[in-house]
């Protein structure tokens, strides 16, 4: 291996460690860097790059979500709501949705919309336009009891947007905090860390349930799986130590405006290099 090849792969692990870290801060995030770290670095095909962020984003949200469980900073509730139509939909999309898509979706003359192109460039417009609504929706959040917030939850308007957000994140193949956090931010209206913690656990039961449904399309690379994750955990370890000390109004915003810089990123990598 050369050492630009060793360099490269290296910054790629560090990577793998601030996956970690912005899951357990932010309720999401994870694939934003997941997806074009495997594509861009590890030179992994979209499909299976795909794979490899739910098994990673999934594992990594699991660990997150048992600490903001343990501080109540989380919504079982609201996320099984959440999880239960989205989970299907991922499981549906990533079983027969993607596997039957033709490689080549659409040509016009020199310029070919491949199914791998149309992955990222859907991953990278629904960052754009969840980034949107998180940097557009800063407020200074209520300050709620427990209580307060169950009773203005809407749970049939919950399981609609699981419905929308399943379809859209097995697509993509991402844990789709990206999405979910701006639902309960600003739909559902749950204060920020709420937010991050139940996304957390929307994210561990979709993300896991989804690579099942890739078992057996893919050829995977176990070892560097484990790799991968076990430094995404590590990740995951001191953000949430981390989160203590950081406040929600200071999340919010942060959120919105990394997505958007990522989103931005991939749509000019696929179109314009």
């Amino acid at each position: 291996m050369s050492v630009v090849c060793r360099m490269v792969e290296l910054v790629g692990l560090a990577i793998a460690v601030l996956i970690g870290l912005l899951l357990s801060l932010l309720g999401g995030g994870g694939s934003i860097l997941t997806v074009p770290v495997l594509v861009y670095l590890f030179k992994v095909p979209p499909p299976i790059a795909t794979a490899y962020s739910l098994l990673i984003v999934g594992s990594a949200s699991l660990i997150g979500s048992i600490d903001y469980l343990r501080r109540g900073l989380s919504s079982p509730k609201t996320a099984l709501f959440f999880s239960f139509p989205s989970f299907m939909m991922v499981f549906i999309s990533r079983k027969f949705l993607v596997p039957a898509l033709p490689e080549v979706i659409w040509q016009s003359g020199n310029w070919v919309l491949t199914k791998d192109l149309l992955m990222m460039l859907l991953f990278a417009v629904l960052m754009v336009l969840s980034a949107q609504s998180m940097i557009r929706g800063r407020r200074k959040e209520r300050v709620d009891t427990g209580e307060e917030i169950r009773k203005r939850l809407n749970y049939p308007l919950i399981f609609v947007e699981g419905l929308l957000v399943g379809t859209l994140t097995g697509f993509v193949g991402v844990g789709g905090g990206f999405l979910i956090i701006p639902v309960l931010a600003n739909f559902v209206k749950l204060p920020m860390k709420l937010a991050v913690g139940t996304s957390l656990l929307i994210i561990a039961i979709n993300s896991c349930i989804g690579f099942l449904g890739d078992l057996g399309q893919h050829e995977m690379d176990w070892l560097f799986l484990l790799k991968f994750t076990s430094l995404t955990w590590l990740g995951v370890v001191v953000g949430t130590g981390l989160s203590r000390q950081i406040p929600g109004q200071v999340l919010k915003p942060a959120f919105g405006w990394f997505t958007l810089l990522m989103g931005t990123g991939i749509l000019i990598k696929e179109l314009v290099f």
